[in-house]
């Protein structure tokens, strides 16, 4: 909170932390070093370890943190056909990942906390409905371009000695209301490593699913390898399937916080589909 003192009156008003950059060497954030967290422990401080936002902020960044009237977000809006809309909410949902800074956790919001933020006509509000175990919801509308979003998320983490990950349980979804679609879509994994080389990864399998388009989308996110040193870093892979038929018509392929590409397999023509540079 800051506060604008003048002569009859004091002026309050919230200030928000910027958003995390996709690329680490502009990172506002790193986490302090052993050294600095050891002697923070005796002070009347708490240990050196969180970022200075909730994890609800960081929830609904991915999502209004976008670009103008041409952001990714309103190309699905604008597909003329229904496969045109569902490879833009692909690379939209690609575009949401966002990076993780080892060492550094953001604050649990309490019950009933809430979060809004408005960009443009888009409204975003978050409330943490659950503490116990922590639960997050999101709605948010954009009146203009007819869009409704209803997302939950939930993280659950596994111990293993070496390393933690967090299965993010719950589900989101994205209604063009113009077209009557509702796409439903899930989230990877975060895995953090502690040896041999610190650092966090998102893993695992996705699915984007249409039913009223009968399509679906399954892509794998993959990181670095078990020693950070090789390894396809924040690589995303994957297919695009028609249901009816069960065959793939495209493939995805590339780099979520960089370029993704999304190749039609029958005509052997490949388009841009996210620019991490515009887009994120």
């Amino acid at each position: 909170v800051t506060e604008d003192k003048g002569m009859s009156q004091t002026k309050k008003s919230a200030a928000l932390t910027p958003p995390l950059s996709i690329d680490t060497s502009e990172a506002d954030y790193t986490a302090p070093n052993l050294i600095q967290r050891v002697f923070s422990l005796f002070k009347n401080l708490s240990p050196l370890f969180n970022l200075p936002k909730s994890s609800s902020q960081c929830f609904g960044e991915s999502l209004y943190c976008i670009g103008g009237s041409d952001d990714i977000l309103n190309r699905c809006n604008e597909g003329k056909s229904s496969i045109d809309r569902f490879t833009a909410v692909v690379a939209w949902s690609i575009s949401t990942t966002r990076p993780v800074i080892f060492g550094l956790a953001p604050f649990n919001p309490i019950v009933r906390e809430t979060h809004h933020v408005s960009n443009g006509t888009l409204n975003v509000l978050l409330e943490q409905v659950s503490h116990h175990p922590p639960v997050t919801a999101l709605h948010a509308t954009d009146e203009k371009r007819k869009l409704e979003m209803i997302w939950s998320q939930q993280t659950i983490p596994k111990f293993y000695g070496t390393l933690v990950e967090a299965v993010v349980q719950g589900k989101r979804e994205l209604n063009l209301l113009n077209h009557g679609e509702n796409y439903v879509m899930n989230t990877p994994k975060l895995l953090i490593r502690f040896i041999p080389v610190p650092r966090t990864d998102w893993t695992g399998n996705t699915t984007i699913r249409c039913e009223e388009s009968a399509l679906l989308a399954e892509l794998c996110f993959t990181g670095k390898s078990f020693l950070g040193f090789g390894g396809n870093n924040r690589s995303v892979k994957g297919r695009i399937i028609d249901t009816s038929t069960s065959k793939t018509i495209y493939e995805v392929d590339g780099h979520w916080d960089r370029v993704v590409t999304i190749k039609d397999v029958i005509m052997c023509t490949s388009v841009l589909a996210l620019s991490g540079n515009q887009d994120i």
